[in-house]
Parts: C-alpha cells; structure tokens; sequence
C-alpha cells in the first residue's frame, strides 16, 4: 500500500519537519554544537574543528555524520525490501526511526545536564538520533513530496522566493500552488527549532523532549495507514 498523498501527506510531512526541528535544538543545545539531522552544518563543523577553529568537537561531529550514513544505509535496505514484498513501509519506517530515539533518550537518562553526560553516552546519544535521521531522510526521499525533504530547508527557501511574486520565475513555481508547501516546509522547521529550544529553556529534561518526539512520530506511523486506506478508498 502507498503512503498518503495530497493535503494529508504535506500535513504529515510539515509535522515530521517539526519534529526535526526539535531534535536539532536538542543535539545542538546540549549535546555539543553538533547536529543530528542538518548534516550540511555537520559538514561545515568538521571542516572547522579540524581546522582547531570555534571550539567544535571534531569527534562528535563525526560520530553524527557516520551515524547519518549508516541510518540512510539501513533506511534504504529496509524500506526498499517492504516496498518490494507489498508491504507498509512507511509507518514501519517511522515506527524504526521513533524506536531509534527512544533508545537515544535512555541513553541520555540523567539527573544532571545532557551536557554533562560522559564522553562515550554523549556520542552514543548523537549517534542513535543521527541514524534515525538518516532513516528518516530516506524515507523522504521515497515519499517524494516536493519541497518536503523534512530536514534540509536551503532548496525550498530558495524555491519559495523565486517562485513568489519577489522571482516571479515560472520554472521554480510561480503562478503554481507551491508556495504553501514550500512555506509549511520552511515554517516547520523555523517552529521545531522554537519548541525544541523553548521546551530546553523552561527547564524540560533532553531526555524527556526527545521521548516527545518518538511518541508523536510513534503515533504518525499509527495514523499512516488509516490514510492511505482512505486515499485508497476515494480512488476506487
């Protein structure tokens, strides 16, 4: 079965921008001026660190880059085999990725501070937020909603000022319905970073927003196929 199409997967996709949003606040605001979904910022990171400039980890950046690689590995291996034997591979890409950052948030369990985690937990959260980002950007990328990549917001930005009335250029969607898509994707992600951060400095716990985060990706895989059903239905 496909994944829903129309208004309620760029709702879906909008969500999971947000939930992306709030990750990165978390792993850069307490784990160490890394991220585990922007990984062209992590790019940039390294190449600094190496450099001995801005005081940025060069290990935990690489960590989180390795760790992105791995998860589009294991996202690409996975969803390709459900697709191929007709199965859901959708919310059982999202049930992996909710599962993956619940065992990041245990591994972050702490009385003190996310940033006061020993050396090897600290690396050991970023690397299991980063993989199921990496999943996640696979899974995006499958879905194939335009505009909608969940993570990078460089493209749309970019789409959605030169397809306004400012560009006013056809070929990037001027005179289209895109541009709503293209704001939701950039708003989401604009509002993940304000609830993640704002979440972190009313004094929530990391460990409790990225449980947040698995249970609302949790129940988006639960809701998935009911969609799909319904998309399914209306087309018959």
């Amino acid at each position: 079965m496909e994944p829903p199409s129309g208004t309620a997967l760029t709702v879906i996709m909008g969500c999971l921008t947000v939930a992306t949003g709030v990750l990165d606040a978390v792993s850069f605001l307490t784990l160490g001026h890394v991220f585990t979904a922007n990984q062209t910022g992590n790019l940039l990171f390294l190449g600094f660190g190496i450099a001995g400039q801005g005081g940025l980890s060069v290990v935990a950046t690489a960590v989180s880059i390795g760790a992105f690689v791995l998860g589009a590995v294991l996202g690409a291996r996975l969803e390709s085999t459900l697709a191929t034997r007709r199965h859901q591979w959708f919310p059982v890409a999202l049930a992996t990725e909710a599962t993956l950052l619940a065992v990041a948030a245990a591994a972050a369990w702490e009385s003190g501070p996310a940033r006061g985690l020993p050396p090897g937990r600290r690396c050991a959260v970023i690397g299991l937020m980063a993989v199921a980002m990496g999943m996640r950007n696979v899974t995006a990328m499958r879905v194939a909603s335009p505009d909608l990549t969940t993570t990078v917001q460089t493209r749309a930005m970019t789409a959605l000022v030169s397809g306004s009335l400012l560009g006013h250029d056809k070929r990037l969607g001027y005179g289209t319905h895109a541009a709503g898509r293209r704001l939701i994707s950039v708003g989401s992600m604009f509002a993940g970073g304000l609830l993640g951060a704002g979440l972190l400095g009313s004094g929530a716990r990391p460990t409790l927003v990225i449980l947040l985060v698995a249970a609302f990706v949790v129940a988006t895989a639960c809701l998935v196929p009911r969609l799909s059903r319904r998309r399914h239905t209306t087309e018959d």
